[in-house]
């Protein structure tokens, strides 16, 4: 085994923990236990897609319901049947929503960067939301499809693509939504049935993947239709909800840094691209290395429980042979360096014997030719 294979070996298993770790997160032995009791029971009725097999989904349903296990299944089974019923697999594939400009220009929002904790960012100008010109564009029905195909483009983008870029589970959003200007008088009933819509969709089939919702610039005629609104979210939500007036800006700063706030929301951030801000979906998963990276971590069957315990352990299992690997060369090497030293020592001793007979010879030689002169001067005479 060469130097540069452990190099390479460290350089893997290094590399292996941080995805690992970046994966894996941090488990609740409670969490793990409710989540395992779930996965058991949906297995035990065939009823675990292996796509759906996957520990963070599982935990997400059971938060949802309190961790009552039976109402977790429940909620896992209806969101199954809702995305067989609505072909959620065939609208994140296939769905071309091609009045996406069009709807951007009349509807302001878009992802924006992420907040101090590495989340995604999204914002909503809903307050600017020209609602004749938007259902001349589009309808309520492509826009809730467009809706749920972003969803997932979150689900399968850009939540791992934030988890590497930070070294940490990422798996839920930050939102602002900057309502000034709207009121009972300018919100439709279209409108209306729109947003509940969405709301269920999220709150049913999508659950806690809001981390905090900022609603900013909410005036009185806001503060009237919220108390309608808020009858049809669920209370989990809800507590995630913060209803600012126009003093918002500390609060947004205290989580998210002003490089990723639009100027026209107090941040220093100017998109100079065409549309501005809102339309540049900045973020981590824009990235083509985040991209490749997460895919690598996320995208290669390490995401459903079973097959992620089992990596684990593989993983574990490989980290441990490296480190056997790299105790027996330094065992290698410390016998190499013993024997090394027992060499030069010999070497030594025969340097010190070499150099006596050397004096020995040369003793002999001079004597010997002190005694040929000698014997010369003894014949001359």
């Amino acid at each position: 085994m060469s130097f540069r294979s452990i190099e390479q070996l460290l350089r893997r298993n290094s590399k292996t923990k941080i995805a690992r770790n970046i994966i894996d997160g941090v488990h609740d032995q409670k969490e793990e236990q409710c989540v395992q009791s779930l996965r058991e029971l949906l297995l035990a009725s065939n009823q675990l897609p292996e796509k759906f097999d996957d520990y963070y989904l599982l935990l997400r349903f059971l938060r949802m319901r309190g961790f009552n296990i039976l109402k977790a299944k429940e909620m896992f089974l209806n969101m199954l049947k809702w995305r067989e019923d609505c072909s959620v697999d065939a609208i994140a594939n296939e769905f071309k929503f091609e009045e996406y400009d069009a709807v951007k220009r009349c509807y302001p929002h878009g992802f924006h960067g992420v907040d101090k904790f590495g989340r995604p960012l999204y914002i909503e100008r809903i307050g600017l939301v020209d609602l004749s010109k938007l259902m001349q564009v589009t309808s309520i029905d492509r826009y809730i499809k467009y809706h749920i195909s972003e969803q997932e483009k979150t689900m399968s983008l850009r939540y791992p693509a934030c988890s590497i870029a930070t070294k940490k589970h990422i798996a839920s959003t930050t939102a602002i939504l900057d309502v000034k200007g709207l009121g009972m008088n300018n919100f439709s009933k279209s409108a209306r049935e729109m947003f509940i819509e969405i709301q269920k969709i999220d709150s049913n089939y999508y659950p806690e993947t809001l981390n905090q919702l900022y609603t900013i610039n909410a005036g009185t005629g806001f503060r009237a239709l919220w108390k309608v609104l808020k009858a049809f979210m669920e209370a989990r939500t809800l507590a995630k909800i913060q209803v600012l007036g126009t003093n918002y800006l500390n609060t947004l700063l205290e989580a998210v840094d002003p490089s990723n706030l639009p100027d026209f929301l107090g941040g220093t951030c100017n998109c100079p691209a065409t549309g501005g801000c809102l339309f540049q979906d900045k973020g981590p998963w824009t990235d083509p290395e985040m991209v490749c990276a997460s895919k690598v971590a996320f995208g290669k069957g390490l995401k459903s429980f079973s097959e992620l315990t089992a990596t684990i352990a593989c993983e574990s299992f490989a980290g441990c042979q490296v480190d056997e690997q790299i105790s027996e060369k330094i065992r290698e090497l410390e016998d190499c360096a013993a024997q090394t030293k027992e060499t030069l020592q010999t070497l030594i001793c025969k340097q010190q014997e070499l150099t006596s007979h050397i004096e020995q010879l040369r003793r002999i030689l001079r004597d010997g030719t002190s005694a040929d002169k000698q014997t010369d001067v003894q014949n001359s005479k």
